[in-house]
């Protein structure tokens, strides 16, 4: 006989348990090992980047399924708001989304319908041949599909800052995730992440996201932003990202054995 499988929760039931902000890390290296390695380091949640980073199907799957026998969540943002590509992801087994450059409630209403099976949605049904069902060994899965899955919407332009009361009014949207690297680009400020009015349009989005009782995150890599976002009310923040780990370590060893060179410093992340 075979086995019957049980859905882990998703993010929605992560933050609906938790008694504290959820704090979380980007796995953009496009290697499950260092998935792996991330994710036996006590945070909350990765979030497996493949808007800006090296990730294709297979290397999804790899990493969703190296991270599956840890206690933190993997939450997953496609390259772009796309049904298609969303239902793939669905399909290899991702339960939570956080889905890019969702600007008005139209966008997010395009998201939470590549979400869900028709009638409700537009979502292609494959869940036999799908990891997302375990290959039918799940039981139920069609009917009970919409319950293991969250969708986040990132706010990360003036335009969304505007349209984010009717976005989070969107059936469907589980939580808002800020991006202020985008938000301060399309400010006219681009790499001020710190920029007083970029803070000011973070804030401004925490403050309507509390009032409407909508799961807030931010990005926030710069530990005395992060807590500040966290002390303004965030429930989850990303504060770090494998490659940057990488980077900044590799480049302290070299500080310790090498000759400094005549370089300026890094600016942005």
């Amino acid at each position: 006989m075979p086995l019957r499988v049980s859905l882990t929760p998703s993010f929605k039931d992560a933050l609906a348990a938790a008694g504290r902000p959820l704090a979380g890390m980007w796995v953009c290296s496009g290697s499950p090992l260092v998935a792996e390695i991330c994710a036996g380091a006590g945070l909350d949640w990765l979030l497996v980047d493949a808007e800006h980073s090296p990730n294709g199907l297979e290397g999804i799957l790899a990493q969703l399924q190296a991270v599956s026998s840890y206690p933190v969540t993997a939450v997953v943002r496609p390259p772009v708001n796309d049904t298609v590509i969303i239902k793939q992801y669905l399909d290899l087994g991702a339960q939570s989304l956080l889905i890019p450059m969702v600007h008005t409630a139209d966008d997010a209403q395009a998201a939470v319908a590549a979400t869900r099976y028709p009638p409700q949605g537009v979502r292609g049904v494959g869940s036999a041949l799908a990891r997302s069902a375990r290959w039918n060994r799940v039981p139920d899965y069609l009917a009970q599909a919409t319950d293991t899955i969250t969708v986040i919407v990132q706010i990360e332009s003036t335009q969304a800052v505007e349209n984010i009361e009717s976005i989070m009014a969107v059936d469907g949207i589980d939580a808002v995730f800020i991006g202020p690297s985008d938000l301060a680009a399309s400010m006219g400020v681009l790499g001020q992440q710190e920029h007083p009015d970029v803070v000011a349009a973070v804030e401004h989005c925490i403050t309507l996201a509390k009032a409407a009782g909508k799961p807030v995150g931010v990005n926030a890599f710069a530990e005395a932003t992060a807590r500040r976002y966290l002390d303004a009310g965030v429930d989850f923040i990303l504060t770090g990202a494998d490659v940057a780990l990488l980077a900044r370590g590799s480049e302290a060893l070299a500080g310790k054995y090498v000759p400094a060179a005549d370089a300026g410093p890094t600016s942005s992340y």
